[in-house]
């Protein structure tokens, strides 16, 4: 009796130092991560940080850094609210294959069909526009700058309706249209980022489905996921959680105010690193989520499905380093998927491995000049999750 006594004790006191060496080992992991973190923001002047790991279509991790109000040292969470700049696409991708499921709209459809005013390409008239055009950035259809960088309203709500605007840019006789709203290459045949066209796109979604995208928003993807801080309108959200906004040129730091502009199904989303991790998961685990679904797993496979073949590509896309679905596309060299996003003092990434696996979801509050240090953050986060699920 007295042996076994010892025998246990041995036991409980090896077990005791296993996990006291497990649990610092973690320590010194997850301490790697934040000094990196920090001291990135300590070298660029970023102010505030937010990031979430997904391995295996599941939230592993979660952290913020710095400020979200550096004045007031209100602390950057994982439930501070900021706009997701061009990730919002992918919700308006959402939303128009939900549109597609109820046979409301057609990928390959002239678009002017659906529209009360007509999108004809003055270069190529007799060609028509699709949908799948709009988002696969093959539609012809231009930002023209610097036209594109003046409809953000600094301060206080955008002074035009989306549909407004468009007719306005798009329509020969409205006062925005000029040629260089289009590109002199047939449609489908070249491939050119754009933000207008993908906000073209959630406005037909708007006509068909007879509701704004920000109901229909709440209706099939936020509400569902519990996305409390998440919302297409400003107005929605509440100003105490939304982030200060930072761009930091030289030594010099300074507050960007909010904004706003017409196009807001290209950009227009305010989420919160918890939320965007919670759609990002179920966006990876084709549409599912509890014991519902967001869409039919059918509809959002065909929206991730690579549109781009050997036979059937843009003139200028690599297939080696570029592909994309319906609002979602390869990124970093082709060795990601997902959607990125960037506005004044916002970097978003939503990206995950080609398989899926491992996803990383970080937001930025600071515009700066070295635009790659988002991107090493990215990546430092990138082999931390690839650490986690090494030793799962």
């Amino acid at each position: 009796m007295k042996f076994t006594a010892i025998l246990c004790l041995f036991l409980i006191t090896a077990c005791s130092i296993n996990n006291r060496a497990q649990t610092v080992n973690n320590m010194l992991e997850k301490s790697s991560i934040d000094h990196f973190i920090e001291s990135k923001m300590s070298e660029t002047g970023i102010v505030g940080v937010g990031a979430a790991i997904i391995i295996d279509k599941k939230i592993v991790w979660e952290k913020g850094y710095g400020y979200a109000d550096l004045v007031n040292k209100k602390p950057f969470t994982t439930e501070t609210v900021m706009n997701i700049g061009s990730t919002a696409k992918n919700f308006t991708g959402v939303c128009l294959m939900k549109a597609v499921e109820e046979k409301k709209l057609s990928l390959d459809t002239d678009i002017s069909n659906y529209l009360p005013f007509k999108v004809i390409n003055p270069y190529f008239p007799n060609e028509k526009i699709t949908l799948r055009n709009l988002a696969t950035h093959t539609s012809s259809l231009a930002d023209r700058s610097p036209f594109y960088g003046d409809t953000y309203n600094y301060g206080g709500k955008s002074d035009e309706e989306l549909g407004s605007f468009l007719q306005n840019y798009f329509d020969p006789e409205g006062k925005y249209y000029s040629q260089d709203n289009f590109l002199n290459n047939k449609p489908g045949t070249y491939y050119q980022y754009s933000n207008i066209p993908a906000a073209l796109a959630g406005y037909i979604v708007e006509v068909v489905m007879d509701k704004k995208l920000q109901e229909l928003g709440k209706e099939i993807i936020f509400k569902p996921l519990k996305m409390k801080n998440t919302a297409w309108s400003l107005d929605e959200i509440k100003v105490e959680n939304h982030t200060k906004l930072y761009e930091m040129k030289g030594d010099m730091l300074k507050s960007i105010p909010l904004y706003t502009f017409p196009t807001y199904p290209e950009g227009g989303i305010r989420s919160s690193v918890s939320d965007l991790a919670n759609y990002f998961t179920t966006i990876l685990n084709d549409g599912k989520y509890n014991s519902g679904e967001i869409l039919q797993k059918e509809s959002i496979q065909k929206m991730k499905e690579y549109q781009f073949t050997a036979s059937n590509r843009p003139e200028n896309v690599n297939l080696s380093k570029l592909n994309s679905g319906i609002f979602w596309s390869t990124k970093l060299g082709a060795t990601r998927i997902g959607h990125n996003g960037s506005d004044p003092g916002v970097r978003v990434f939503m990206l995950s491995n080609l398989t899926e696996e491992i996803g990383v979801v970080l937001f930025i509050n600071t515009s700066i000049d070295d635009e790659g240090v988002p991107f090493d953050i990215y990546e430092e986060l990138y082999k931390y999750a690839n650490g986690l699920r090494e030793k799962e």
